[in-house]
């Protein structure tokens, strides 16, 4: 058999519901004249209401409402004076009308949040989708799943998947761009680690005749789908020494010619530091130029011993920003027995998780420390420095090269 609540937990209830949702309450007699009012309407900026006025001169929202045809009556998420989020809800008693206002800012406010978190999340899809000029297809057709949205949820889920299969096979190509490690006549091998599928650090290396060797590592600003296009794109054009008039021999000249090639408001305001070196095996000369990238590392002495850190600095300003910038090319004798690490600022830039970073000595420390026989110098660097940020995945794209005399 059903019972009623007791009244002592009928108050209870309601003092809860009244503290809760600041309820204000207002009577209305068969003339629609406000007769009394009580809670707290100041909560709603309705505490100067008069009584023995229209109701309809002071709530405007009830004009047209009374005498209510049905009981109760329920209007959902009004705005009041004060700027708070209330359900009206009307109850006819006898020959008088109650209307009663009961809180309800947080659920407004809550439903707007999710609201824009999923238009957030709608625009971040489509901007991947425009950046990927080789998948315009699929862009196609996550434009037109996300119209059907509504309509189609298991056809824009179909979509999401085929986009990301064809940025795994965008991973693999900006992979297959790389080149493959060296072992003759010096040995040359390298780490690249995406913070995402697609990152914007790209490098590479080749012999421009029998005696001299370029190398080159860029980092370009940000992540994802643009920032790999542009990596690539520039990795592509010192690759197939695409400048013309410029001497791949001379760091400065080719830096000079990226320079004018890539200026930002050119490539969607991307930029990108860039490290660029020839070394000519005879006289064991490094020159190299520098466009606001980190200083390359080299550690001297044999591999089993802690070795001596010097580091290869050259001043040059960010690559793409001003037309007009002239980079200076340094040299260096690169001594026997040493190693040379060229690396983007993601691979010595680590976060911890206490909120301090990895600094310049320590990151000097660690590649300088002896290396057993048959160890591998980068995956011991990767793994010391995922131990220090406390994630597997790294906060900045994580690429560097090691060059053994």
């Amino acid at each position: 058999m059903q019972q009623e609540l007791p009244a002592k937990v009928s108050e209870s209830l309601l003092r809860l519901v009244d503290e809760q949702r600041f309820l204000a309450h207002f009577v209305v007699d068969e003339n629609q004249i406000l007769v009394s009012m009580g809670g707290q309407p100041e909560h709603y900026g309705l505490a100067d209401l008069s009584t023995g006025v229209p109701v309809a001169d002071q709530l405007p929202f009830v004009e047209g409402l009374l005498p209510l045809f049905e009981t109760p009556f329920l209007i959902r998420s009004l705005e009041m004076p004060s700027g708070r989020i209330a359900d009206v809800h009307m109850f006819a008693d006898d020959e008088v009308v109650w209307i009663v206002l009961m809180d309800m800012t947080a659920e407004h406010d809550e439903a707007q949040l999710v609201q824009q978190k999923a238009y957030d999340m709608t625009l971040l899809s489509e901007r991947e989708a425009r950046l990927i000029a080789q998948l315009e297809t699929a862009n196609t057709e996550l434009t037109l799943a996300h119209r059907e949205l509504a309509e189609s949820r298991d056809a824009l889920l179909v979509t999401h998947n085929r986009l990301r299969q064809e940025l795994l096979e965008a991973e693999k190509y900006v992979r297959s761009c790389l080149p493959p490690p060296i072992a003759e006549p010096f040995v040359l091998d390298w780490l690249f680690v995406p913070t995402t599928e697609l990152g914007g650090d790209s490098f590479g290396y080749h012999w421009l005749d029998d005696e001299h060797f370029a190398l080159y590592l860029l980092d370009v600003c940000g992540h994802g789908v643009g920032a790999a296009l542009l990596s690539v794109a520039a990795n592509q054009t010192l690759r197939s020494e695409a400048l013309p008039q410029t001497d791949f021999h001379n760091p400065e000249a080719v830096l000079n010619a990226m320079n004018r090639v890539y200026q930002m408001e050119l490539h969607n305001d991307m930029y990108f530091t860039i490290w660029y070196g020839v070394y000519h095996a005879p006289t064991r000369q490094m020159k190299y130029a520098s466009a606001g990238h980190p200083p390359p590392i080299l550690v001297c002495g044999p591999r089993e011993a802690r070795g001596e850190v010097q580091l290869l600095n050259a001043k040059g300003p960010i690559l793409g920003m001003l037309p007009v910038t002239r980079y200076v090319a340094q040299t260096f004798v690169i001594p026997r027995e040493s190693r040379l690490f060229v690396f983007s600022d993601g691979t010595c830039e680590i976060g911890r998780p206490d909120g301090s970073m990895l600094d310049q000595q320590g990151f000097e420390e660690i590649l300088s420390r002896p290396v057993a026989a048959g160890a591998s110098e980068l995956e011991r660097l990767l793994a010391c420095v995922r131990e220090m940020h406390g994630e597997e995945t790294l906060e900045d794209d994580f690429s560097i090269m090691k060059l053994e005399f």
